[in-house]
């Protein structure tokens, strides 16, 4: 059963796709060894792309609108993008922290090659995940990380793809109680599977899937925990299934319409900011506090938490839903929108050329190139914000971009892109040297006096 011992395997198209779903069974997903394990998750960037675009089209079809905003769909794909930065520099801590237990604590070895062990490790898996997913909502500098995936008000796909660039350096302790026993091979199937299978779940073009709402979290489900209606907070934690939901309490259907986003709105889609201004909050938060245990409780209480309150906060003080709420919606030309997508598309190049270069590159150039994709993301937000100052840092931004692609540290994995950045080189560089000759020409006037 499973892989022969070697380097990682590239799973089928058709595999792949099942791979979202949960529905590559033990036979199809067993390695010996963690080398074996494929990345389902970069080979599912396609089908992200695809299903995306069903979306898009199911919502057009049966509402006439599209299910999304462009600014909200940009900001959400920069903190994906942001969120997977560190993985080019570092090996993932979950794993890292798993196998060091696993090489220097287990109690005792299960087999990695039978069916039973892969539906233990599923079972484990998403457990772990529910607990570390209800804490990061209840323990307020663990929901500081987890908070970005909330930030939306919009629910569809690209939200998926709008996570933590934190989070991960907080869930792996959860995950520490298997590596006493079950092999890291069988682990990493099963996280990128409780990943990937959350992909779809988050989408209004599904409502109901009939008895799978009793055993599996559902977009239906999903949709309930990323409400900031009263009757949606701290409700559904469940990844893969919602079976831990309805053990312990926090099972809620979906009732009244739901309003989606933070109770309190960070209205801002510049990456950076939604990363850290919850620590910021904090910080002061804790600063203004008096008394010692009351600043503990700052930090590992709830958000809601103040001195005299109850851990998770008083529910009279969840605002209000209304029904009119309107999300965080700046005006922008329609120009600058297409203006963003275009190079948005473009720093999605960068970033896959990245990834699948980054073996080759020196640690200088793959820094050179995280720190643009950075800026880029910073400047695209500013802009979708329509702030005064984004045109100065785009201007900057394109200038260093042409720079540093003609001294070869940018390729394109596409040939027409680089043509278009050796077209838009050759235009900087005449309008650089007219610039240099109007200002010479200027200044020969002056001195003669013209």
């Amino acid at each position: 059963m499973g892989a022969e011992a070697g380097g990682p395997r590239d799973p089928a198209p058709g595999q792949q796709l099942r791979a979202l779903f949960y529905a590559l069974p033990p036979a199809e997903s067993s390695f010996r060894t963690l080398e074996e394990v494929p990345d389902y998750v970069e080979k599912s960037i396609p089908f992200f792309i695809t299903f995306i675009g069903l979306e898009f089209a199911v919502s057009w079809i049966r509402k006439r609108k599209l299910p999304g905003r462009i600014n909200d769909g940009i900001s959400s794909l920069s903190l994906g993008i942001l969120s997977r930065l560190p993985d080019v520099l570092f090996r993932s801590i979950e794993l890292i922290s798993y196998v060091y237990v696993w090489n220097n604590c287990r109690l005792f070895e299960l087999p990695w090659d039978s069916p039973w062990m892969w539906y233990l490790t599923l079972l484990g898996v998403d457990f772990a995940y529910y607990c570390f997913h209800r804490m990061s909502h209840e323990v307020n500098i663990l929901w500081a990380a987890h908070q970005v995936h909330h930030s939306s008000e919009d629910y569809n796909l690209f939200t998926a793809l709008r996570q933590s660039v934190l989070q991960k350096y907080t869930s792996w302790m959860f995950n520490l109680p298997m590596a006493l026993f079950i092999p890291p091979s069988v682990f990493a199937v099963h996280l990128q599977f409780n990943l990937l299978y959350q992909f779809w779940i988050h989408t209004e073009v599904i409502t109901k899937l009939g008895p799978l709402e009793w055993i599996l979290n559902t977009p239906s489900h999903h949709r309930v925990h990323h409400g900031r209606n009263p009757y949606c907070i701290d409700k559904n934690y469940g990844g893969t299934l919602i079976i831990w939901d309805r053990i312990f309490g926090t099972f809620e259907a979906e009732d009244a319409k739901v309003v989606y986003g933070l109770t309190h709105p960070v209205n801002s889609f510049d990456p950076i900011m939604l990363q850290l201004r919850p620590l910021a909050h904090i910080w002061n938060t804790f600063w203004a506090t008096p008394g010692f245990c009351n600043k503990l409780s700052v930090i590992f209480k709830g958000p809601g938490w103040g001195p005299g309150k109850p851990r998770l906060g008083l529910p009279e003080e969840i605002p209000v839903i209304t029904g009119k709420e309107v999300p965080f919606n700046p005006y922008v030309p329609a120009y600058l929108n297409c203006y963003a997508l275009v190079h948005f598309a473009v720093i999605v190049d960068l970033y896959t050329e990245l990834l699948a270069s980054m073996t080759m590159l020196s640690q200088g150039t793959v820094l050179l190139r995280i720190g643009f994709i950075i800026l880029s993301l910073v400047s695209f937000g500013l802009l979708m914000e329509n702030k005064s100052k984004a045109g100065i840092l785009e201007i900057i931004r394109c200038l260093v971009f042409i720079g540093v692609y003609k001294l070869g540290y940018f390729r394109s994995q596409f040939s027409f892109l680089g043509y278009a950045y050796e077209l838009a080189y050759k235009e900087w560089s005449d309008t650089w040297k007219w610039l240099k000759v109007v200002v010479k020409q200027d200044a020969k006037r002056q001195k003669s006096g013209h």
